[in-house]
């Protein structure tokens, strides 16, 4: 086996209480300084208001149409192959506006982990 390669696998699909599926396609402590991860989120779904504490998220938007909303700005609409960089600490979702998933990956340095996540939805 090939420690360059992580083969995909679809069964790693998870659904999360943020309301999308990700699949973790590379997020391990070996590499610490980046991890990638495919979401999607169903058509009309927003997922929960959050940030990551001390880490960029980029998302690259593969297909489908949204709406991102970035430090309580005004939001923006994306579509196929728009990149968004959301710096550390700052609130963030993504509106799924199509009639299909949308379907974007997750690229956050460091490397994404759960305890970093917090959401700033009220419970």
């Amino acid at each position: 086996m090939n420690t360059y390669l992580t083969p995909y696998d679809p069964n790693k699909q998870f659904s999360t209480p943020e309301r999308c599926t990700i699949n973790e396609l590379l997020n391990h402590a070996g590499d610490s300084q980046c991890s990638i991860a495919r979401a999607a989120v169903a058509p009309g779904i927003c997922t929960q208001l959050h940030a990551l504490k001390n880490t960029i998220e980029r998302y690259i938007i593969l297909s489908g149409q949204g709406r991102v909303f970035i430090n309580h700005e005004a939001p923006e609409e994306v579509s196929a192959l728009d990149s968004i960089s959301i710096p550390a600490d700052v609130a963030q979702k993504i509106e799924n506006t199509g009639q299909t998933e949308l379907v974007f990956l997750c690229i956050c340095t460091p490397r994404f982990e759960q305890k970093n996540y917090y959401t700033l939805e009220e419970e």
